[in-house]
């Protein structure tokens, strides 16, 4: 069993046993509670301040992720990226991770900021779970997002890095995406558990809040 958990923006939890925290936040920097809990394995898609506070979730024994690597029998591999539109000269690049745990794939997109091309497309591949950016400012907007989503192959589509309560950043909120979806949207409130059976068979919008 799966335990997916938001710590809001682009901040999620998935455990079984290990530990995965990918993109922390110190919470106090952008307005929001910082995330509760401690990592096995840190995942940062970039050093900025709102995705690479690292100390917040780091305990004596974690190992922070910034290339492919297998551990435990975890499996992450790495894609490179860019947090704009000019090829990274205005933001810089990001890192795509894509894992599989427990025989479920996700793949979290970090700050995307452009659409990706084909070839990265056919290397993210066959996923069970995608995190996306959907607020815009700062990565792709709403309309960029959800296409991507209907070239992306994979059942879930979870948006993230939105505007929420108490967020201080300068981006829209998650309606402008979901209003755009022809998918099946579930609100699934802070945190979900789930077996490789619970996902759907068509593709669905798992909303979470914090």
């Amino acid at each position: 069993m799966i335990r997916i958990r938001w710590h809001g923006h682009a901040c999620f939890e998935i455990a079984n046993g290990k530990v995965i925290v990918i993109d922390p936040h110190d919470g106090i920097s952008i307005g929001i509670p910082p995330p509760k809990t401690k990592a096995d394995i840190i995942l940062v898609t970039h050093d900025h301040f709102d995705h690479n506070k690292v100390r917040e979730v780091e305990k004596e024994e974690s190992v922070v992720v910034r290339e492919s690597k297998e551990i435990d029998g975890i499996k992450i591999e790495t894609m490179k990226a860019y947090h704009d539109k000019n090829e990274g000269r205005k933001r810089g690049e990001i890192t795509i991770f894509k894992l599989e745990y427990e025989g479920i794939k996700f793949c979290h997109l970090g700050d995307l900021g452009h659409i990706l091309n084909d070839e990265t497309i056919n290397k993210i591949g066959e996923i069970d779970i995608l995190f996306i950016p959907v607020g815009g400012v700062f990565t792709v907007d709403a309309k960029e997002a959800m296409e991507l989503c209907k070239k992306i192959n994979t059942k879930v589509i979870v948006p993230m890095h939105y505007k929420i309560e108490g967020l201080s950043l300068p981006i829209e909120g998650v309606d402008a995406f979901l209003d755009l979806s022809d998918f099946y949207v579930r609100y699934v409130a802070n945190e979900i558990e789930i077996e490789r059976d619970d996902l759907p068979k068509e593709k669905e919008v798992w909303v979470f809040s914090l």
